[in-house]
């Protein structure tokens, strides 16, 4: 496909739905960070996102007959709002098919702004199939959320933008990566105009589709997707975003949850902002490249970094888990096992060791008549003092286990310290994540085998689209392979935890 996206994006309608984002500085970040760093505010777009320029693009270029008859999408987020609001514009109709388990508030916004919603399937990618099928019937043109010229062109505009806003020396600017429609528009935009200027992609390490295809130089479909960030939750990339992003992309950098998580405190901390977890990945990741570049001969100091931050469309009751890791993905909180003897005064010694700083969390249980396991929680100020904490302990005769990057504790044993019962004999520990839906906690217990006995169960909404369960089950040694088939034929996500030295602690 040659398209000149240089004269597509110059071109591009955008301007009568999308405003001229701000470029603002990151205050606080730029000087912890030792760079000057901006905020390409997306979020400030009526819609919350950057969606609705490559939607009205899309849309404005379609000749009067195909705009008559209308448009349609697949979409459970922000493109769905974009093409609502650029069909509204431009007085066309707007079919928009979201999963039946779409949030009511995502539904409801999408009708506000005009969209004709339909319900169908529990995933996008029954929706897209519905949708594919509504589009012939109704003889109505599919607005694709990435891989269409005319929408990457629209998000292009925001390169355009930024060269705009800022015309001095940039080193690099960071995007948030799902299917590839930003980036494309991005990189195709700049490395025509400033080509010195880098181009990095930003994904989460459980949604690394273009990270993978870019590797194997072949477009890589992943079998499964985290979807903490959903609004990059994306299994295939484009056709058109995987060949300009080979063509014009510098690099890919993958980021955790916990580090999305800080970099949302941090645009908070900033701004006063609070964005989505796409809209941070930017953010996160220009943090990881300086800090992985201090390891390095070249430091990256002192240079100017764009990020997109790209969306806003925060679901409140998710800030709760965002604000319990934020602290671990800033590397401001460690958590840590203690063993300490269990007699008097052992406890006001590790107090006294932990000194003048901030607890965080203390979570003790009397179960051992010669050592206890204290579930400790302190404030840090960098990556490397846990493991420096962990010796310092252990130089005083108490065992330490560093757990700051062990999910099982930062998800579970942390509300469970204490739970150690001599009834659990034959116990098996397993994590499941499953899909956070109405009712999916029922699902997920009744395909639990009935023969087998649940010993441990914990379970928190945290208000994202994952449910994370950890489970006990008693089940006879003799019956494990079996255990093994069931769980596989559950096709959800699990991690066997039995071997896992925090559970041998305190559960």
């Amino acid at each position: 496909m040659s398209v000149d996206y240089l004269k597509k994006i110059l071109t591009a309608r955008v301007y009568d739905v999308a405003i001229e984002s701000p470029l603002d500085p990151a205050t606080n970040l730029s000087a912890r960070m030792g760079n000057r760093i901006y905020y390409k505010r997306e979020d400030m777009q009526s819609v919350f996102s950057f969606k609705l320029r490559g939607a009205y693009n899309k849309m404005a270029n379609l000749p009067p007959a195909q705009l008559k008859r209308g448009v349609i999408c697949a979409s459970a987020g922000n493109h769905a709002q974009g093409v609502a609001l650029s069909a509204r514009k431009l007085g066309c109709r707007a079919v928009i098919v979201m999963p039946t388990t779409t949030p009511q508030l995502k539904v409801d916004a999408v009708k506000a702004r005009g969209g004709e919603v339909v319900l169908s399937g529990d995933s996008y990618s029954d929706a897209y199939q519905h949708a594919l099928a509504l589009e012939k019937k109704l003889k109505l043109t599919f607005v694709h959320p990435f891989d269409d010229p005319d929408v990457i062109a629209g998000q292009g505009t925001i390169a355009m933008e930024i060269l705009r806003q800022h015309s001095g020396p940039i080193h690099a600017i960071f995007v948030a990566v799902g299917g590839g429609g930003l980036i494309g528009g991005v990189a195709a935009y700049v490395k025509a105009v400033r080509p010195e200027i880098r181009i990095i992609g930003v994904q989460t390490t459980d949604s690394d589709a273009m990270t993978r295809s870019l590797k194997a130089r072949r477009r890589v479909t992943l079998h499964d997707v985290g979807l903490f960030s959903d609004g990059t939750a994306v299994k295939t990339v484009g056709e058109e975003t995987f060949r300009l992003a080979r063509k014009y992309v510098d690099e890919m950098i993958l980021v955790d949850t916990d580090a999305v998580c800080a970099a949302i405190k941090d645009v908070f901390e900033d701004t006063r902002s609070i964005l989505e977890p796409a809209g941070a990945l930017a953010v996160a990741g220009a943090k990881e490249y300086i800090e992985r570049s201090r390891k390095t001969r070249t430091p990256v100091r002192d240079q100017t970094l764009v990020t997109i931050a790209c969306g806003a469309n925060m679901n409140f009751d998710r800030l709760r888990f965002v604000a319990e890791r934020a602290e671990v993905g800033e590397a401001r909180e460690a958590l840590f096992a203690v063993t300490i003897p269990e007699q008097r005064g052992s406890f006001r010694r590790l107090c006294e060791l932990i000194g003048s700083r901030s607890v965080t969390e203390f979570n003790y249980r009397i179960n051992d008549e010669r050592k206890a396991h204290v579930f400790v929680g302190l404030q840090v100020a960098g990556r490397d003092e846990p493991a420096q904490l962990a010796k310092h302990f252990a130089r005083q005769g108490f065992k330490t286990l560093d757990l700051t990057h062990d999910e099982m504790a930062k998800q579970h044993i942390r509300h469970l310290v204490g739970g150690k019962s001599p009834l659990a004999q034959d116990e098996s520990l397993y994590r499941f994540e499953f899909p956070e839906r109405p009712g999916a906690l029922m699902r997920f217990l009744d395909s639990m085998a009935p023969n087998w006995n649940i010993s441990l169960f914990h379970y928190r909404n945290q208000g994202g689209d994952v449910g994370r369960v950890l489970v006990g089950l008693q089940v006879p040694k003799n019956e494990k392979k079996e255990l093994q088939q069931v769980l596989v034929s559950l096709g959800l996500k699990f991690q066997d935890e039995t071997q896992n030295p925090v559970y041998r602690m305190f559960l």
